[in-house]
């Protein structure tokens, strides 16, 4: 196992708002969470883990009207206009992170394959049980692979978030990526994660479907060429 699902990203104009979404989508609402110094970004996060995907949780990601401007594109296309529209009508699903303890390795075998994976970035939060450190792919442009569905890799230092993060009654049950070239897919070998070579606006880049306490929940990623 090279990689696996870490978690889904939820862009959102505000927390506020992002937090509201959740409670009427999935009758559960984040908390926790910080901010992202480097980025000028913050988060709420809620765990979503299931056997198919363990120590996984929802991120809903939002620009800190309290940051600096950080000197740099956002990551996730947070900062692309299109976004920036979209999220102002409700928050969506862009992105999906997957952990690997071998981050050097597929980033290199990533752009063996003509793709842009991003650069390494360190990256840290405070949180009430310590410092959260991890590195991550990010593009110097805040762009995404393959309209999003390519997904960025993360390796975490020391403990999981999950690890502090109460357990919910919502639960991520299946990862659909469109558009991501065959090859990746068996370098990344990401367990549960059904793909397809098809890229097409007739397709959302990501789908996801999570149990809930309202239900059945199913996300489509928002389609755009950040």
């Amino acid at each position: 196992m090279n990689a696996i699902i870490d978690h889904l990203v939820i862009a959102a104009d505000s927390l506020e708002q992002g937090e509201a979404w959740c409670a009427a989508t999935f009758g559960v609402q984040p908390s926790g969470g910080g901010k992202h110094v480097l980025m000028g970004t913050h988060n709420r996060v809620m765990a979503i883990s299931s056997e198919s995907f363990p120590d996984c949780y929802l991120e809903v990601i939002a620009i800190d009207p309290d940051a600096r401007p950080p000197g740099r594109p956002r990551w996730f296309g947070l900062d692309h206009p299109e976004v920036r529209e979209a999220v102002r009508e409700s928050p969506r699903l862009v992105h999906a992170v997957a952990r690997t303890r071998e981050i050097e390795m597929l980033r290199r075998n990533l752009t063996e394959s003509a793709l842009n994976p991003g650069e390494l970035l360190p990256m840290q939060r405070d949180t009430p049980h310590g410092l959260l450190k991890w590195r991550i792919t990010v593009r110097d442009d805040g762009r995404t692979e393959c309209a999003g569905a390519l997904p960025s890799l993360i390796e975490w230092e020391g403990q999981h978030p999950c690890a502090h993060m109460a357990p919910t009654e919502v639960a991520l049950q299946d990862l659909m990526l469109r558009g991501v070239p065959t090859q990746v897919v068996e370098v990344l070998k990401l367990p549960a994660v059904q793909a397809s070579p098809i890229d097409d606006a007739q397709n959302p880049p990501i789908t996801v479907t999570l149990q809930s306490p309202l239900g059945r929940v199913a996300l489509d990623a928002w389609h755009f060429k950040a």
